[in-house]
């Protein structure tokens, strides 16, 4: 069965908390954007030749404005000894800054890396900065159901009970090429491989009575839609790099499907969108389009910003209990796109999934 609702048309104003009007109905504060701002300023200055003093109030304002409203990690007291987190993509970006702060905190982590090489190079930078951190590493292709099988057998013998799995990783949606197994690459690594591992661990997670799974998704998902075919490859049209935008919407859903079908096992599976990151997902860009990306770094958050909503569904104790949720940038529960929020795309995605994976089919 495929699923095609409406496609939207994405327009694209500076705002950094997508969509605004939830999360002035939901937050219950006002919903303030960058463009506003921009506004704002113009009419206080006025005059054509003060363009350059708007937009430095501009940045100094969206800068001040997202520190005040992001959760204060310091004032975090949660403590993860004895505790088994696994986070993926974690050789660089958020992934990197999530598994050190975890590690600092006690926790013992496993970075689920693609390369090796990276990776290793990761968990050497993490052990110097925490003398006491114990990082393990652990090669996983999140492109490769073998790869994934593979690993997650490591997992469950090595690690009977896991409580807290970060599924970070992720990858641009260029080039667009098929898997060796017949997957869309952008599909398989940013929706089918978290669904596949996040099931394949169950049983580690729901024997830690407590635990939590943290999807990373996008914004970006509101200019995507649900088309199970595009899982390998077919369905609808696609514009530039929407193929990133849909897998980030499709993995929106499967976190609403994957709470309910865990209500009342202890484990609770919520995502969040980071905001706008300036990291290395790019590198598969031109160089015109990395160059632009490098220039705007300036308006954008650094990887340890980014990874303040993520530690932050990961660590926070008032989130013991709260499962299926979506949350923005600025850690605030909202709404996510219609399309996520609808039970029977769930439910027929999940079921597409599970034939795609084999999932109901034991190794």
């Amino acid at each position: 069965m495929s699923l095609a609702p409406y496609q939207p048309h994405c327009y694209f104003p500076l705002s950094f908390d997508y969509p605004s009007s939830q999360c002035s109905t939901l937050s219950g504060r006002p919903a303030v954007s960058a463009m506003s701002l921009w506004y704002l300023f113009s009419a206080l200055v006025g005059g054509p030749g003060s363009v350059l003093i708007s937009v430095l109030l501009l940045i100094l304002s969206v800068r001040l404005w997202h520190k005040s409203r992001l959760w204060d990690l310091q004032c975090c007291s949660t403590d993860l000894t004895g505790k088994v987190a696994v986070v993926t993509g974690a050789n660089s970006g958020i992934g990197k800054v999530v598994s050190q702060e975890l590690a600092r905190r006690g926790a013992r982590v496993i970075l689920a890396c693609r390369s090796r090489e990276r990776g290793q190079q990761a968990l050497a930078e993490i052990q110097a900065a925490s003398k006491d951190a114990c990082i393990l590493l652990g090669e996983v292709d999140l492109s490769s159901m073998a790869s994934i099988r593979t690993f997650a057998r490591w997992l469950l013998q090595e690690y009977p009970e896991i409580h807290l799995l970060v599924n970070n990783a992720a990858v641009c949606g260029f080039p667009k090429t098929l898997t060796p197994e017949g997957l869309e690459f952008t599909f398989a690594t940013n929706y089918v491989g978290p669904f596949l591992l996040t099931n394949l661990l169950q049983g580690s997670l729901q024997r830690a009575e407590s635990a939590r799974v943290v999807n990373v998704t996008s914004f970006m998902q509101d200019c995507g839609y649900i088309d199970e075919e595009h899982l390998t490859g077919a369905g609808g049209p696609l514009t530039f790099n929407q193929n990133y935008y849909c897998s980030k919407l499709l993995l929106t859903s499967f976190t609403g499907e994957l709470a309910r079908r865990l209500q009342g096992t202890g484990v609770t599976v919520n995502c969040v969108e980071p905001g706008i990151v300036y990291t290395g997902i790019m590198k598969h860009f031109s160089w015109l389009y990395r160059f632009l990306f490098k220039l705007s770094s300036f308006f954008l958050k650094d990887p340890k910003q980014g990874a303040i909503p993520v530690l932050y569904l990961s660590l926070a104790k008032e989130l013991n209990g709260v499962s299926g949720k979506y949350f923005n940038s600025s850690c605030v529960i909202t709404l996510p796109p219609k399309a996520a929020q609808d039970p029977v795309v769930a439910q027929s995605l999940w079921n597409a999934s599970v034939r795609l994976t084999n999932l109901d089919k034991t190794d």
